[in-house]
């Protein structure tokens, strides 16, 4: 889009998601070992190689297809697996950036991307269940970006303590005395839409495979080929999009500058019966005074009451431990539910998940070109709140590869400083 080709002025500030945060059959083939056709096995050299299935990945590849490209998708366990920070349930999107105009227009343009998906497949990838954030007090912040969103067109709604508690009598709006109600946006079907999506490219032609690549190496100004399960595969350009593998991959280049973080998710069943937390009485929500932001979203699909906090986790190996939530996470989200959601302060654990941020230092993505090698990009630092944008990322990035896109400085290597 235009935007994308003028707005660097706009991302001259760290984003903190503090205060901002915040059953189709080939569908389920592509998240395993999908079998590998004698036409994709024959074919030695491709116009340009994704490798990561996840949201970045795959609106990448999806993007670089319909501009032409023979492009293959690859990923070490299959699209959105639950391994990978696209592999969950859920994921928030809202165009509640605390006036960061880039960001609220990215979401905004994904939006509508993500709808058109969900209309393509007449799924429910995409929940209007609206998103509520609520404050301690009023500032000069919030009117800034309900007032940039209002002219963007996107439905908002200013709220007092009052008229929160009156609408959701279930939530304890104590020391919350604002709300910003966004009734178009809501929750987005996370390892569902990846994996639809991934399904579609296919469909129209794209190559998709499980391998696992190994960390790339070249003594050329170009990546030659990368390498995994003693074959090498070709292409002219290389999209690394692979999440936490990242500062694996490149130890020396990215390194440091994405920090994983093991981060707890947990459901609770409330009573039988009672509807006061699942759509449409329940919206997703953020409740943003909190020092730990804590948010959640109603029970969809009838998985339970989700809750999560931003706060970072400790620094974690996305190939280490196994993905069990741990007693004192327990303990403290259900401290915060008996003063914010007390009728399921006791309910019962339905479900719970272990995944993680990939950290960046400013809270920007991190997507530039390889140092050494013209023909590769780096794409990651999705750091808690990229999955609404992979539709305009894909786009960006998309730009960048074929020459007709601009960097935006704040994505840079140069940009992210190395974590202490």
């Amino acid at each position: 889009m235009a935007h994308q080709e003028t707005s660097s002025q706009i991302l001259s500030e760290p984003v903190s998601r503090r205060l901002v945060l915040g059953g189709l059959a080939t569908a389920g083939a592509l998240a395993g070992a999908a079998p590998v056709s004698a036409k994709l096995k024959a074919a030695r050299s491709w116009d340009a190689i994704v490798i990561g299935a996840g949201v970045f990945g795959a609106w990448t590849a999806w993007n670089l297809q319909r501009r032409g490209q023979k492009v293959l998708l690859l990923d070490a366990w299959g699209a959105g697996h639950a391994r990978s920070s696209s592999g969950g349930e859920t994921r928030l999107i809202r165009t509640e950036y605390a006036a960061n105009a880039f960001y609220t227009r990215w979401a905004w343009e994904s939006l509508a991307e993500w709808h058109a998906l969900a209309k393509r497949h007449e799924s429910p990838i995409f929940q209007e269940v609206g998103a509520l954030y609520f404050y301690p007090k009023d500032t000069a912040k919030i009117d800034e970006s309900i007032a940039l969103q209002r002219s963007l067109g996107i439905p908002i709604e200013k709220l007092t303590q009052a008229q929160m508690a009156k609408r959701w009598p279930q939530i304890d709006f104590d020391g919350r005395t604002v709300g910003v109600m966004q009734p178009t946006m809501g929750a987005l079907m996370a390892r569902r839409s990846v994996q639809t999506l991934v399904e579609d490219f296919v469909k129209a032609g794209g190559g998709f495979r499980t391998l696992a690549v190994d960390a790339p190496r070249s003594d050329r100004a170009a990546l030659a080929g990368i390498a995994g399960n003693g074959e090498t595969l070709h292409a002219e350009k290389y999209v690394f999009a692979c999440g936490p593998w990242l500062p694996k991959l490149f130890p020396e280049i990215v390194g440091a500058r994405i920090v994983p973080t093991r981060q707890e998710v947990f459901y609770f069943a409330p009573d039988a019966g009672d509807d006061r937390f699942a759509a449409p009485h329940m919206p997703a929500w953020v409740d943003a005074g909190d020092p730990d932001l804590h948010y959640g979203f109603p029970d969809i699909e009838a998985r339970g009451f989700k809750i999560a906090l931003d706060g970072h986790g400790p620094k974690y190996d996305p190939d280490g431990v196994d993905r069990r939530i741990t007693d004192q996470g327990l303990a403290d989200v259900r401290a915060y539910l008996a003063k914010r959601f007390p009728a399921l302060a006791k309910r019962p654990l339905a479900a719970s998940e272990v995944c993680q941020y990939e950290n960046s230092d400013n809270g920007h993505m991190l997507i530039d070109r390889h140092p050494d090698w013209a023909n590769c990009w780096i794409v990651g630092g999705g750091t808690g709140h990229g999955f609404k944008h992979g539709p305009a990322l894909g786009r960006y990035v998309t730009n960048l590869v074929l020459g007709t896109g601009k960097a935006e400085p704040d994505f840079t290597l140069a940009a992210h400083k190395v974590h202490g």
